[in-house]
C-alpha cells in the first residue's frame, strides 16, 4: 500500500508532462499552417510573429489557431527596436536579458511583441529594421 502512495505522484506527473508536451505540439502544428503564407515567420511560447511583404502580424499561439492576432505595416512604422529592462543596442548587447522584446513605434500606439531569446530578437530587428529603411528609401524616390 506504502509502495502505491509512493508511486502515485511520479504517475500524475508524468501524465501532466504527456499533456503538456501534447498541447506544446498542437501549438507548433497550428503554427506551422498558420505560417505558410508568409515570407519569414517565428514561433516561441510568448508569440508568433510573421512577415508578408511589408504586413507584420503577431499573435499568442494556442493549439487551435494563433489568437489575438493584429496586423500593422511597415510603412506605419517610427522606429525600430529591441528593449529588455531599457533599449538594448544591436552591435553590443548584453550577455543576458529579461523580457525581451520587439518594439515598434507607430504614430498612435506602440507594439511590443515578446521574444524568449534575446539571440533572435536581434535577428528579427535587424531584417526588420533592413526591409524598413528599404521601404522608406523607396517612399523617398517616388516622393523625389
Amino acid at each position: 500500500m506504502i509502495h502505491g502512495l509512493l508511486w502515485l505522484p511520479l504517475l500524475v506527473v508524468f501524465f501532466w508532462l504527456a499533456w503538456a508536451g501534447r498541447s506544446e505540439f498542437q501549438k507548433l502544428e497550428a503554427y506551422r499552417i498558420w505560417a505558410e503564407p508568409f515570407d519569414h515567420a517565428k514561433y516561441d511560447i510568448y508569440s508568433v510573429l510573421g512577415q508578408k511583404g511589408s504586413d507584420l502580424t503577431w499573435g499568442k499561439p494556442d493549439r487551435q489557431t494563433p489568437q489575438n492576432l493584429q496586423t500593422f505595416s511597415l510603412k506605419q512604422v517610427e522606429e525600430i527596436q529591441v528593449v529588455g529592462d531599457r533599449p538594448i543596442d544591436l552591435d553590443n548587447p548584453p550577455a543576458k536579458a529579461r523580457k525581451v522584446a520587439l518594439a515598434f513605434k507607430l504614430p498612435e500606439a506602440e507594439i511590443k511583441i515578446p521574444f524568449t531569446e534575446l539571440s533572435l530578437a536581434i535577428k528579427w530587428a535587424k531584417h526588420l529594421q533592413q526591409d524598413w529603411q528599404n521601404l522608406r528609401a523607396d517612399v523617398d524616390t517616388v516622393n523625389t
